[in-house]
């Protein structure tokens, strides 16, 4: 049975604004009465084709009682009043056609809730087993017209009786989740815009004394030089810090989008009140008090969040630094002082790195555009930000600080359309705080590697890294490929260089590092360089010095005026290392500036990274490509079996081999036997040999170096004599396989799992003990494409046994990919296949062969960003 309980949900509208989508209730019959009382005439004629004036009880009973099978109904809520419904009724008993619905009040039209109707509509009728909407719609019903034909869907129009008839399949397309998720960040972007852009600032728990959290928000707000109107909000004071003062701000002049909350946690459902009824668009809550203290806090966070949506805002933490935007100098944050405007765009998870990150921003002279700290994150999250930095002129580099993943299904998918016109660096905390685990669990270890690899974000493991790649990518061009060259005045530096760079896949241009001495002057150090960005074999420049005598402060200063002078206009990477750096602050920053380092590994690791991102930007994106002899029906019907089956979450292996054989997967055949003369009879029967006889039982399947395989088994004699030497080594009666030998090749193991966070994942990585030791997997999400496929099988670190190591032969990689793409597409399509464990696959240079397959079948999982849109 579908799952209905998930048809309701909070959304975001086009204006950026929030509301309720949910099931139409038989208690909402009055607020159905009270919305068409509300309509005009034009939009009663439209919807109904008659005047319409009132809904008769018999009606309103028909109306609001829906089976959610063949009637569906949804509402839109905000605050306490419908403003939108739209339904299905289905054509009959059984019948795959329903008919579609809906309407907006007039005040609310739009805003795009009709698309969001439309779509919360199709995925509902889905679960219910109907294919296709039908429709009719008065000719001059333009703005309804548009909502059909613009949702992606290959509608078909007919002209009859006065009316236009619309008929279209409602099976999501790539065509119908483009446009939903255009309009998805569209809507999300907007809502953004409105906090970081407000036209005024209210302020609450601002103390008229001058002290406390409220009066620093206050005094950076003023501080900043924002030129907004601020209104402080106060119970008793008529004036705070000379501003004039409200007790509430229904009283303040309007227009007023973003409300800054400093009162205690239990003030707070007062203050969210008090905004609604003001209009307020957004509210910043830097409050603690909330899911990081524990049960209740969360309890009491949740509620907070209802609230705020269901009155049409956003909110920023609670638990926050704040939010600050330097385009309009907009300080509302805890930091008493912003970096300087650059370009820049810095989400940070946590209030208290946050500050910490503020100041080293600063000091290391890194531009921001926007910086937002989101702290417990009950709503806006990393995922809104990036979908307003990806067409915010004014940003050019993002920067990630995490703690949880609110969707990280989501999260790859928009990173990954965002790094391709964008850099998006991020360091994921390995800690998360106890409390927001269990508010907002995220994706495990294995889920974040594919999160990450799959979206092009560029992943550090430091706070320090963030900033040195950060600083690259905000002030220098991309590097053209990982050929690097240095000048140094220090052999030592060199040396170091050499060292750091194979481990981020960089190599030294012919003739590099170029040392040209300790006792080189600025003219000469700069001839280096200047020759070195002419060189075209050199794809980005590391500039070392390293000064004598520390006081060589005047030197130093003169070469870094140099080095920026031939940097400045070339289209190489610069960076300049000056482990005293006693000059290189003094320069000017921003785009085109020589970022400087104080450490050369430091450096080359950041030209690493920026390296390997570039790389990634040069790759075609892939599609999704045709694979033959895949039959989805009959597997559908062999996972449905094993999911009702209580015997065992794992499933029987003829199934299992079956399941994989309507994706195309063959399995070598085996049989499960519990003494010789069975192994032996299954072997003269099924088999043939020469034959394999391998343990069962974990931990000894496949496992050669501990005796529990024997290869090569040529006749019955062979076979008993190796069962017998197994019964030694495992146990009396121990439980075998035995399989038809095949060629040797390079085992390999392919896995899919569905991480609780994350949804389905697919790995890969080569077979044995050592490999499993270290975790050689390498993860990347589904759905997968050609080019996920193919640089997968390439990823982990023993893959070059795959491509000919040490004079072996190269097996076939196109093969491998192909498995990867097929088990990639039995995970996405099936939410109840936990896990499924390909294990050993053998690859060699004329294809590869599947040896054992184990299965694990159960309660469908959810899949995070695969319906309609909700927060």
């Amino acid at each position: 049975m579908p799952d209905r309980s998930t048809r309701s949900a909070d959304i975001i509208l086009s204006d950026g604004s929030t509301a309720r989508v949910r099931q139409m209730r038989p208690d909402d019959g009055p607020a159905v009465v009270a919305l068409h009382s509300r309509f005009s005439e034009r939009t009663r004629y439209l919807r109904y084709f008659s005047p319409y004036p009132r809904i008769s009880p018999r009606e309103l009973e028909y109306f609001v009682n829906v089976d959610h099978h063949d009637r569906e109904a949804f509402v839109v809520e905000l605050g306490d009043r419908l403003i939108a419904i739209g339904r299905y009724d289905r054509l009959g008993a059984g019948a795959a056609d329903a008919e579609v619905a809906f309407v907006v009040e007039d005040a609310h039209q739009g805003r795009g809730l009709g698309s969001v109707l439309l779509e919360y509509l199709a995925a509902a009728a889905r679960e219910e087993g109907i294919s296709r909407f039908v429709a009719e719609v008065l000719p001059i019903n333009n703005t309804m017209l548009r909502v059909f034909s613009d949702a992606g869907y290959s509608v078909a129009r007919e002209y009859a009786d006065g009316v236009v008839h619309l008929t279209f399949p409602i099976a999501p397309t790539p065509e119908s989740l483009a446009v939903q998720w255009q309009r998805e960040r569209r809507a999300e972007a907007a809502s953004i815009a409105r906090l970081l852009s407000p036209r005024a600032v209210a302020v609450y728990g601002a103390s008229s004394r001058g002290a406390g959290v409220g009066a620093a928000l206050l005094r950076h707000l003023r501080s900043g030089g924002y030129a907004g109107h601020i209104v402080p909000v106060h119970p008793t004071a008529s004036t705070v810090d000379g501003l004039r003062a409200y007790p509430s701000l229904t009283g303040a002049p309007g227009g007023i989008d973003l409300a800054v909350v400093a009162v205690p946690a239990e003030g707070v459902p007062d203050v969210v009140a008090d905004c609604a009824a003001a209009g307020v668009h957004g509210l910043v809550v830097v409050s603690a008090g909330f899911a990081e203290a524990g049960p209740d806090g969360a309890e009491a966070q949740a509620q907070l969040l209802r609230t705020v949506r269901g009155q049409g805002m956003r909110l920023v933490g609670p638990n926050c630094l704040g939010i600050a935007n330097t385009g309009v100098r907009l300080n509302a944050t805890l930091a008493p002082r912003l970096p300087r405007a650059g370009r820049v765009g810095f989400f940070s998870q946590s209030a208290a790195l946050g500050t910490a990150l503020m100041a080293e921003a600063d000091r290391r002279g890194l531009g921001l555009s926007s910086f937002v700290s989101a702290g417990n994150r009950a709503d806006v999250s990393g995922n809104d930000l990036l979908q307003y930095w990806r067409d915010d002129t004014g940003t050019d580099v993002v920067l990630l600080y995490l703690e949880t993943f609110g969707n990280p299904r989501k999260f790859a998918r928009i990173a990954r359309e965002l790094a391709r016109h964008k850099p998006v660096v991020a360091v994921a905390s390995a800690v998360r705080p106890p409390a927001l685990e269990a508010v907002a669990p995220g994706p495990d270890a294995r889920g974040v590697s594919a999160l990450f690899a799959h979206s092009g974000v560029i992943r550090v493991d430091t706070v320090a890294e963030l900033f040195d790649v950060g600083l690259l990518l905000a002030d220098q061009p991309l590097p053209a490929g990982r050929r690097i060259g240095l000048v140094t005045n220090a052999a030592a530096l060199g040396a170091l260089a050499e060292a750091t760079a194979p481990a981020f896949a960089l190599e030294f241009a012919p003739g590099y590092p170029h040392d040209v001495g300790p006792m080189a002057d600025t003219a000469t150090i700069r001839s280096a360089v200047s020759g070195a960005l002419a060189d075209p074999r050199v794809d980005a420049l590391v500039v070392a010095y390293a000064p004598a005598l520390a006081e060589e402060g005047d030197a130093t200063g003169a070469l870094a005026e140099a080095i920026q002078a031939e940097a400045a206009g070339s289209d190489k990477p610069v960076l300049a290392v000056s482990p005293y750096d006693p000059a290189w602050a003094s320069q000017e920053c921003g785009p085109g500036a020589v970022p400087n380092y104080p450490a050369v590994e430091e450096a080359v690791r950041a030209l690493g990274r920026a390296a390997a991102y570039a790389a990634w930007r040069r790759e075609p994106t892939g599609t999704a490509p045709e694979l033959p002899d895949v039959d989805p029906g009959p597997a559908r019907l062999i996972v449905a079996e094993l999911a009702a089956s209580a015997v065992s979450p794992l499933g029987d292996l003829g199934e299992a081999d079956e399941l994989l054989g309507c994706y195309g997967i063959e399995v070598v055949p085996s049989r499960a036997c519990a003494g010789p003369a069975e192994a032996v009879a299954a072997v003269a029967a099924e088999v043939g040999f020469p034959v394999a006889m391998k343990v069962a039982r974990s931990p000894w399947r496949h496992r050669i170096d501990l005796g529990a395989v024997r290869l090569d088994l040529a006749d019955a004699d062979d076979v008993v004599r190796a069962y017998d030497e197994l019964q030694r080594l495992f146990g009396t009666g121990v439980e075998v396989t035995v399989q038809h030998m095949v060629a040797p090749g390079v085992a390999c193991v392919v896995e899919a799992a569905e991480d609780p966070a994350f949804g389905p994942v697919v790995g890969f990585g080569i077979g044995g003990v050592a490999s499993d030791l270290i975790g050689d997997r390498a993860w990347r999400p589904v759905p997968l494409t050609d080019r996920d496929a193919a640089t997968l099988v390439r990823a982990p670190r023993a893959a070059p046994l795959l491509t000919g190591y040490r004079g072996a032969a190269s097996v076939d990689l196109d093969a491998l990919a192909d498995l990867v793409l097929r088990v990639g597409r039995m995970a996405d399509e099936h939410p109840q296949l936990h896990r499924l464990e390909l294990n050993p696959v053998l690859a060699r240079p004329d294809g590869l062969s599947v040896l054992h397959v184990n299965l694990q079948i159960g309660t469908p999982a959810a899949r995070p960003d695969t319906g309609p849109r909700r927060r």
